[in-house]
């Protein structure tokens, strides 16, 4: 597919037919591709998101530890731990703990919330990465999880953790692709995406799972919006490719920043 207009092409092709921009190698290798020795370990297409499974993993792992000490079980998670660990949870946003928006996000409440998230996010994710670039997929994970636990702060004070709400703004980035496509495939892509969403909040609304639909429709809002508003990669607006580039770089070091103010407090508590 040709990185700018997105018309079907041939491996051979190096000038598209259908707008003239050189092709070469493939955009998305140019995207994605990390370096050293750590690129023959983990798929190139799917890097960016194996960096975000394996913070929310080794966070789990911390989680597990802190409530072996705390409770003698490793499996069962008080809210506690989870507090300490920077769940969202009103008053303390209220109170300035803001990066909690953020580290919320990588945090679950036991192994099945973690497998599940992990399997749709991995899924999901990886589709993302690949059409969007590694750029674009940090930016849209980072502000679609503060866009989705600030609209579960306004909407309770309780604790709420999970990476779902970054999954839900991944969402609404598939369905902006599909609404901004207009074709057969768009279409398709759209119906399948809008079905993810609306299994996903109609399940959200069984009492007996604790589920925080308010992230999830504020993760959903702020992917659309943001899916929209970015757009495809184009390499014929070389400046605006590189202001997308620079906001990734401003909200990795973001999140980057709430982890480092949330270990600051455990150390300190």
């Amino acid at each position: 597919m040709c990185p700018n207009c997105r018309a079907f092409v041939t491996s051979s092709d190096r000038v598209c037919p259908y707008c003239d921009v050189k092709i070469g190698a493939r955009a998305i290798d140019r995207r994605t591709s990390p370096s050293g020795m750590i690129a023959g370990f983990i798929p190139n297409a799917k890097f960016t998101i194996s960096m975000i499974l394996l913070v929310n993993f080794a966070l789990y792992l911390a989680s597990m530890a802190f409530a072996a000490k705390a409770t003698g079980s490793s499996f069962d998670l008080p809210g506690t731990v989870l507090y300490r660990l920077g769940a969202k949870y009103g008053p303390s946003i209220a109170a300035g703990e803001w990066w909690r928006l953020v580290t919320a996000g990588a945090l679950h409440g036991g192994m099945f919330h973690l497998l599940m998230n992990s399997w749709a996010l991995f899924d999901l994710g990886s589709q993302v990465e690949e059409i969007y670039g590694s750029s674009r997929l940090i930016l849209l994970y980072v502000l679609s999880t503060i866009g989705g636990f600030y609209a579960s702060y306004l909407w309770s004070p309780v604790l709420s953790v999970g990476s779902s709400a970054g999954i839900f703004g991944l969402i609404g980035v598939m369905i902006a692709l599909g609404v901004g496509t207009r074709s057969a495939l768009g279409d398709h892509v759209k119906s399948l995406y809008i079905r993810w969403a609306v299994y996903g909040l109609l399940f959200g609304l069984m009492p007996f799972f604790h589920i925080d639909n308010a992230a999830h429709i504020g993760g959903l809002a702020v992917g659309f919006g943001l899916g929209w508003l970015v757009g495809l990669p184009n390499l014929i607006n070389e400046n605006r490719e590189a202001l997308i580039r620079w906001l990734s770089y401003a909200s990795l070091a973001v999140a980057v920043g709430c982890f480092a103010l949330m270990f600051r407090q455990l150390v300190g508590s």
